[in-house]
């Protein structure tokens, strides 16, 4: 029997407001689907914390026997700026600005975002679509769309016709809002606009003659709306009605309302049975911001070079410091935090190794299946990482009993303690295990200081094509090398 049958699993749906048993639409199969980056910058730390949610949750869907087909999208055009309809392609902006080509920098941050999540000990998504392979399914929403009633074109841009659309459904379902409270404080519309309603947002626009990215469609050269990708991306993949869609607490309106909205104007169906919403990452009680300098990336964090921590983190660390906030409260990073996450890790991953040497008895004190079913229900609770993990530290707290001859404890019960925190640990939150991260880290020292040996020999012997090449070969794989009076270091990027 799949763990799934025994677990009783609820959810916050953020469309009723409440938590709800989870049913998926076909037994022991999840259609999930969370929107991914827009690949025109270094990933954001806060966007780190939405994918690691969303990561814990796959992971535990798969724990309990579930068949999960998770779909995290990447967005390479269409997405302009301040999440309008007017302005610039935020990558093509970035390609005008560096002068290269939209798609070397499409290339360059997606590659930047698959090393920070492979960093942070992720799964790979089971699918990973990118909006520009699919504008032909987009265009074919927006005739769907178009042939219903609830869109328009002019000047060769469609946009759709909120308030036609609300005479049917609902638009504002999902984040509480009314339309009329909409329309009564947003400002008229100007004589260039080509909308009819401030509300109504483009599904697909006119490519003026600076646009560098654009695509022939019905109605003339041009490009998604950024809402439209998601949808065609979801709903090609998951089926017009999905289980789980997941994002940031930032994206549930516009962007999720409008997926709902398009759904459900082109097929009459809502798309997704539980829309689960992760909440914002503060940097010392700040908004996190570019603008303002209260910004910090994961790479910074690594390395320890910047002005907000005193020492270098592992992204094990970090991870579970994550973990230690529920996915849908605000969780503040701060140096003093972080601290504390480092010992409270190490405390754990202590516990864990020092467990083996404990002695077995013939009878135990430490109700393990209890303790084990305690975590368990924690999880089932809209993945309660915070509750779980006090109880984890419950189970250290028991090993030290036992490692102090205070308590005792069976081989059996010892083999299940041990199985369960690790599942716990390593495979359903994806803390990284600190033995494997420091033979990794010992490994790759060990290679690069080899490497910088025969470099300098190769320089003592003016062979510098070989000295070159081992230096590029090493930045290629994001090691770089720093030549100084004390010799050669080097740093992991």
């Amino acid at each position: 029997m799949k763990l799934y049958q025994t677990q009783a699993l609820k959810v916050y749906n953020s469309l009723s407001g409440t938590k709800e048993l989870f049913q998926p639409l076909t037994e022991g199969h999840v259609g999930m689907y969370v929107c991914g980056p827009t690949v025109y910058s270094n990933v954001h730390l806060g966007n780190c914390r939405t994918f690691m949610s969303f990561d814990m949750i796959f992971r535990y869907l798969l724990h309990l026997g579930y068949k999960v087909r998770y779909v995290r999208n990447i967005t390479d055009a269409g997405h302009l700026e301040n999440d309008g309809d007017e302005g610039e392609d935020k990558i093509a902006k970035k390609a005008r600005l560096e002068r290269i080509e939209p798609m070397e920098v499409v290339q360059r941050y997606t590659v930047d975002f698959h090393n920070i999540l492979q960093k942070f000990n992720f799964l790979p998504p089971s699918i990973e679509p990118t909006a520009t392979g699919h504008i032909i399914e987009q265009i074919e929403i927006i005739k769907e769309i178009l042939d219903r009633g609830y869109a328009y074109e002019i000047n060769g841009s469609v946009y759709f016709d909120v308030p036609k659309f609300n005479e049917t459904y609902h638009y504002g379902k999902l984040s509480g809002r009314k339309l009329e409270d909409m329309i009564s404080n947003t400002r008229e519309l100007t004589a260039q606009d080509d909308k009819r309603s401030p509300q109504d947002f483009a599904l697909w626009k006119k490519a003026e003659t600076q646009h560098i990215m654009r695509w022939p469609s019905p109605w003339g050269e041009g490009f998604p709306g950024w809402h439209l990708e998601c949808t065609a991306m979801s709903t090609k993949y998951l089926g017009e009605t999905f289980d789980i869609h997941g994002g940031g607490m930032d994206l549930k309106f516009p962007h999720h309302e409008c997926e709902i909205a398009q759904a459900e104007a082109s097929n009459g169906l809502a798309p997704v049975k539980y829309w689960l919403h992760t909440n914002m990452l503060t940097l010392n009680g700040k908004k996190m911001a570019k603008s303002t300098g209260n910004n910090i990336l994961p790479l910074e964090m690594f390395s320890g070079e910047n002005p907000f921590l005193s020492k270098a983190f592992s992204p094990a660390v970090i991870r579970f410091f994550m973990m230690q906030a529920h996915y849908t409260s605000i969780l503040d990073l701060s140096n003093e935090a972080l601290l504390a996450s480092e010992k409270g890790y190490n405390k754990l991953m202590e516990s864990l190794e020092s467990l083996d040497s404990v002695q077995a008895k013939s009878q135990s004190d430490f109700d393990v299946d209890s303790w084990k079913q305690q975590c368990y229900d924690a999880m089932n609770d809209d993945f309660n990482t915070p509750v779980l993990i006090a109880n984890l530290f419950e189970a250290v707290r028991h090993i030290n009993l036992f490692r102090e001859g205070k308590e005792r404890i069976t081989q059996k019960d010892k083999t299940t303690l041990k199985g369960a925190m690790e599942a716990f640990v390593f495979d359903i939150m994806g803390v990284e295990d600190r033995s494997s991260s420091d033979s990794n880290t010992e490994l790759i020292t060990g290679t690069v200081e080899l490497l910088i040996q025969l470099r300098n020999e190769a320089r003592t012997n003016k062979d510098f094509a070989t000295s070159d090449k081992i230096r590029d070969q090493l930045l290629a794989m994001g090691i770089q090398l720093k030549d100084g009076k004390e010799g050669t270091t080097f740093t992991v990027s």
